[in-house]
């Protein structure tokens, strides 16, 4: 077995330039670095303004392949530039035929970027669909309040779309309904024993109804935890 070579601590030669490259491959790393960042923006290019803005899962994984393989070609002497444009060459052309599928087919593009999902409806959660997602309650209520939402009865619709981001849409002042109150020091009062009859809204799904005194199971989600629901207008 070959006995490693010892490291000479603060060689200054070996921590500024390289035992295994002279100085004046500084100059190729330039020249390097020019390439493929023109290589990074042309991809980049195809992507548009859209892409720039906010990333689908797709649009992510080509750009973290391409700054791994630029990475590489900036500084490693012995990873050829023509390899890296081709790497390029087929990532973009990827890229354009993944485009075109998407447009011809709803199921395909479904498959590669994620369905837009309804977790709320009417002021309540979608349990089904929400047990699918990769989200806690505690980060779709983190979402929600960035909204100036108070509690679920506020909200006609939430979608998670392909992106990640969330898209809320809300009930007119008048038409607003009573429902579960999500700011976290109400959330950690949940009750599991009713003591008081009036209108309460079950802790997981939202779902609301007239309690009596003494212990309910939520008719949705089988949760036993409540909390008065809240009817306040939302102040935008």
């Amino acid at each position: 077995m070959a006995q490693a070579k010892q490291v000479e601590p603060f060689d200054w030669h070996r921590i500024l330039w390289s035992e295994d490259a002279p100085p004046a491959f500084l100059g190729e790393v330039a020249l390097r670095c020019a390439i493929t960042y023109l290589l990074v923006l042309g991809v980049l290019r195809l992507t548009g303004r859209r892409g720039v803005r906010q990333l689908s899962i797709f649009e992510l994984s080509i750009i973290l392949a391409l700054g791994s393989a630029a990475g590489d070609a900036m500084f490693y002497s012995d990873v050829p530039l023509t390899h890296i444009a081709v790497v390029f060459l087929v990532v973009g052309l990827m890229y354009v035929g993944f485009n075109f599928l998407t447009e011809k087919s709803v199921r395909f593009s479904d498959w590669l970027e994620g369905a837009t999902i309804c977790l709320i409806d009417e002021g309540r959660i979608e349990m089904q669909a929400f047990s699918k997602q990769n989200l806690t309650q505690k980060e779709l209520f983190g979402e929600l309040r960035q909204h100036q939402v108070e509690h679920l009865g506020q909200v006609r619709k939430l979608y998670m779309e392909a992106t990640g981001n969330v898209s809320v849409y809300f009930y007119p002042d008048e038409e607003v309904r009573p429902g579960l109150p999500i700011w976290p020091e109400l959330l950690k009062k949940a009750q599991l024993e009713i003591t008081a009859a009036g209108p309460y809204a079950c802790s997981v799904c939202g779902y609301t109804h007239e309690l009596t005194p003494g212990k309910h199971t939520c008719a949705v989600c089988q949760n036993q935890h409540w909390l008065p629901s809240s009817t306040a207008k939302r102040q935008a």
